[in-house]
């Protein structure tokens, strides 16, 4: 089955709406029982794409629905749970109303937690952001016009096992649905990262798998390249090697330096990662093995 897409017509509608997600091996009459499901639980698609991978033989698939008034994400678990069981799916229901929590990491550069604080202030991403965690006290009055709490967490060697436990409490206690590192110079230890297996995006100054590791701006410039780009992943113990999201681009030639390379590039880190940002709390992407299928 290839990709499609079905978009319906998107009214005003004082109904509740939610987007369904799913993966499960692929097979005929997945659609037919999803939507006939659907229908029966009072719901009305707004907009449906599915997407089935000929070579691990997954079906994925993103259902935008309005439900009857007073449903809630619940009871639609419970009658979409047949369905589900019948064709072993992985799947959930996102209430569109409720906004996702994301906590944002960052170091001494900027320019990605600026963007970020910025679309949400405009309405471009539709997130709460209850705290900044950071290393560095550098952004601390950032934070404060913003009117986000500022937690300055320091990182040594001796102290690194204290700050994670102290971002795993601001996890918990803010109930975050996405950790975001924003140019966080740190590397989150192997226990966080499984613990935050699929919600957690990072966004790293190259474009992936070329020039891992630190100054990749310097490598490129090294090598030589006609093209910097970016590329945001989702965290994984495996250094930079996480399911890639989005990519961004940028034409450069002989005559730029390094620093000339450092400074485009921030401007497509931004792209890239407000992007990955956006579709994950918009529910878009869903992950295929070491890859990720995200419906735009």
């Amino acid at each position: 089955m290839s990709e499609s897409s079905f978009t319906g017509r998107l009214a005003a509608s004082p109904q509740p709406q939610f987007v369904l997600t799913l993966s499960c091996a692929d097979r005929s009459g997945i659609v037919h029982a999803v939507a006939g499901q659907l229908a029966g639980a009072g719901c009305n698609i707004l907009e449906s794409q599915q997407f089935g991978d000929p070579f691990t033989g997954r079906f994925f698939m993103r259902v935008h629905i309005s439900g009857p008034p007073g449903r809630g994400a619940p009871e639609l678990r419970e009658q979409f749970a047949p369905v589900a069981t019948e064709f072993g799916m992985d799947w959930e229901v996102h209430d569109l109303a409720v906004r996702p929590r994301v906590l944002i990491l960052v170091s001494k550069l900027g320019h990605c937690l600026n963007d970020l604080l910025f679309r949400r202030e405009t309405g471009a991403l539709k997130i709460d952001v209850p705290a900044i965690v950071s290393n560095h006290p550098d952004f601390a009055a950032l934070a404060r016009w913003h009117g986000v709490p500022f937690h300055h967490l320091p990182v040594t060697p001796d102290t690194k096992p204290e700050a994670e436990a102290k971002l795993r409490a601001l996890v918990d206690e803010h109930q975050i649905d996405l950790v975001v590192l924003a140019r966080y110079m740190q590397v989150l230890s192997d226990d966080l990262c499984r613990d935050l297996t699929g919600r957690a995006i990072n966004i790293h100054h190259s474009f992936l798998p070329s020039f891992k590791g630190a100054r990749p701006y310097h490598q490129a410039h090294a090598r030589g390249v006609k093209l910097i780009g970016a590329t945001a992943h989702y965290v994984t113990a495996a250094l930079d090697e996480g399911p890639i999201i989005e990519q961004e681009v940028a034409r450069v030639d002989h005559t730029d330096a390094p620093e000339d390379m450092v400074a485009v590039g921030r401007d497509v880190e931004c792209l890239a990662l407000s992007r990955a940002v956006r579709w994950h709390v918009e529910h878009r992407i869903l992950l295929n093995g070491d890859r990720t299928v995200v419906f735009r």
